[in-house]
């Protein structure tokens, strides 16, 4: 009888365990899934807002079994902070994270200065390329508000890190540059 118990606690123990890794798996790829900042249009005001999910929120619910979406943040807040959240149907699809709006714009485009190809967008904890604006400055990422991304593509130019961090010094430091002509 003393066999019996235990092996009936240990079942117990191992199905537990495994609900639990299960939970936790499932718990995980949401917040996975729901993390990042997106670019949506604003169903009430038609123009492009940049939202995050709340991702701790939608990681416990899904731990316990069911489905939540909600915003945590959104770049039309406080002043629209109580809208009926509509756009939560656009914010679910991977497509419009950041980082993959941006990853396709750059796809394909040489830096301005260089020529190169900018293909090291996906690399994020790297050397991020930048942009070159109307006014010949260039930027960076950290620079720009997501919600002003549509407006970004259609006036500034991609630009490698390697020409972004020599044009800042250029820009910065104007007296320690000196420009030579190119031998050719």
């Amino acid at each position: 009888m003393g066999t019996a118990m235990v092996v009936c606690i240990l079942s117990l123990a191992g199905l537990a365990l495994g609900m639990t890794v299960f939970a936790s798996a499932r718990g995980l790829r949401a917040y996975w899934m729901a993390r990042g900042k997106r670019l949506v249009t604003c169903p009430e005001t038609h123009c492009a807002a940049a939202v995050e999910l709340d991702a701790k929120g939608a990681a416990l619910k899904a731990f316990r079994g069911g489905n939540y979406l909600c915003l945590q943040d959104c770049s039309r807040w406080p002043e629209r902070e109580d809208c009926a959240e509509d756009c939560l149907g656009q914010a679910e699809s991977p497509g419009c994270l950041v980082r993959n709006v941006v990853e396709g714009w750059y796809k394909g485009k040489v830096c301005v200065y260089c020529h190169k190809p900018v293909d090291n967008v996906a690399d994020w904890t790297g050397h991020m390329p930048a942009l070159r604006g109307p006014d010949s400055k260039t930027v960076s990422w950290d620079e720009v508000a997501p919600e002003a991304l549509p407006d970004i593509f259609t006036t500034h130019q991609p630009v490698c890190w390697s020409c972004h961090i020599a044009e800042t010094f250029r820009r910065e430091h104007p007296d320690l540059v000196t420009d030579r002509p190119a031998r050719w």
